[in-house]
């Protein structure tokens, strides 16, 4: 994915390899009930969304920082369309990785 630039910074934070991301900092990422339901949001929604679209109990500086552990945990992507950042569940590559993991935290039975 081409990183876009916006006056000389980087508009598209950096994302981890999944396969690189170890099962703790994923489980320790999806402890928190505010970061499972941006995850379940993601995964019900079937498309990304911008992160003002996914209400949430804290504030916008705290909810920042959530997405932030989920993206650095391998489990969504971000990008800018506009002025609207984007989050995307990175279902594919996680269930490459830890297959069965994401349909316990969201509530669905396993896929073969």
């Amino acid at each position: 994915m081409a990183t876009a630039r916006h006056g000389g910074r980087d508009r598209v934070p950096p994302h981890p390899d999944v396969r690189e991301v170890g099962l703790q900092q994923v489980l320790e990422a999806l402890v928190d009930p505010v970061r499972r339901r941006i995850v379940t949001e993601l995964h019900a929604a079937g498309a990304d969304l911008s992160c003002g679209t996914i209400e949430l109990p804290v504030g916008k500086s705290t909810a920042t920082h959530h997405f932030h552990v989920l993206r650095e945990a391998g489990l969504i992507r971000q990008y800018y369309v506009g002025t609207s950042r984007m989050n995307a569940l990175r279902r594919e590559e996680f269930d490459a990785v830890f297959p069965g993991l994401l349909d316990v935290v969201v509530g669905e039975p396993h896929r073969d």
